[in-house]
């Protein structure tokens, strides 16, 4: 219940979350913030992927304002019954969140290559990945550091960056996942579900149903107009409970109608 509670609110915190990486990412651009090594292409490799721009950062963003006006109930019905609108809405909100999961998955595994790969920096032995041979154990040994003459604090500043991308897309990935789940239940166990709609359907035949033989009974006992009336009036009462209790489950609604039908 508070998974389905809390799942138009997710959507909302994925805002904040893209807008942060897009920060992050460009300040990636300028080491220590020296603007001169993006102009002379001095940089690690993965920030020319502009993932944290794009990935997790655009496109996150423009998945979390469409979840949202998906959530707004002056959203265009796509068919006659609410029901039916709503289910396809969810299905709809499913696969923008899957493309989320998608999207922030590809980001995180780029800023965690990016962070093992370590910093593009100057050595004596000139630019180059002076870490790439370590898979991350750089990141514990901190005499190694120093090693990076140019750009001051290049590993510092590396480090710190991506861990906060990692973390940002991460988080992006875990409320994208728990959109998921959220519209999942809603869709297949929720108060519009597809097969809520199925239920409705079928108690709509059985009042038909039971109208056809009520009249049958009234004509074939020829006791005048007053029974035929009854005939009419008892079937319209059974439907005024089936159709506006859509809280009971379809074998209470049964019950319902076959206990009125027998008095």
């Amino acid at each position: 219940m508070a998974l389905e509670a809390c799942g138009s609110c997710l959507s909302c915190l994925l805002i904040p979350l893209a807008l942060w990486s897009i920060v992050v990412n460009v300040l990636l651009y300028f080491p220590n913030g020296n603007a001169s090594y993006a102009a002379s292409f001095q940089l690690p490799n993965y920030v020319w992927y502009f993932e944290g721009i794009c990935f997790s950062g655009v496109m996150i963003l423009l998945l979390a304002v469409i979840l949202i006006a998906l959530e707004c109930s002056v959203f265009h019905q796509c068919c006659q019954s609410e029901s039916c609108n709503k289910t396809y809405r969810s299905f709809i909100s499913i696969v923008l969140a899957l493309l989320g999961v998608a999207f922030s998955g590809y980001s995180c595994i780029i800023f965690t290559l990016g962070l093992i790969q370590g910093p593009f920096c100057n050595s004596s032995n000139g630019w180059d990945y002076i870490f790439k041979n370590t898979v991350g154990g750089y990141l514990t040994n901190y005499s190694a550091w120093s090693q990076c003459t140019e750009p001051a604090n290049a590993v510092e500043w590396n480090i710190i960056l991506l861990s906060i991308l990692i973390a940002l897309s991460g988080l992006q990935l875990i409320i994208c996942f728990l959109k998921v789940a959220a519209e999942l239940k809603r869709t297949l166990c929720g108060t519009y579900s597809v097969f809520v709609q199925v239920t409705k359907d079928l108690r709509l035949s059985s009042f038909f149903s039971i109208y056809k033989v009520s009249l049958a009974s009234a004509i074939s006992l020829n006791r005048g107009p007053a029974l035929l009336v009854n005939a009419f009036s008892v079937p319209l009462h059974i439907y005024e409970q089936t159709i506006c209790t859509d809280s009971k489950s379809a074998a209470s609604l049964w019950y319902t109608e076959m206990t009125v039908c027998s008095l």
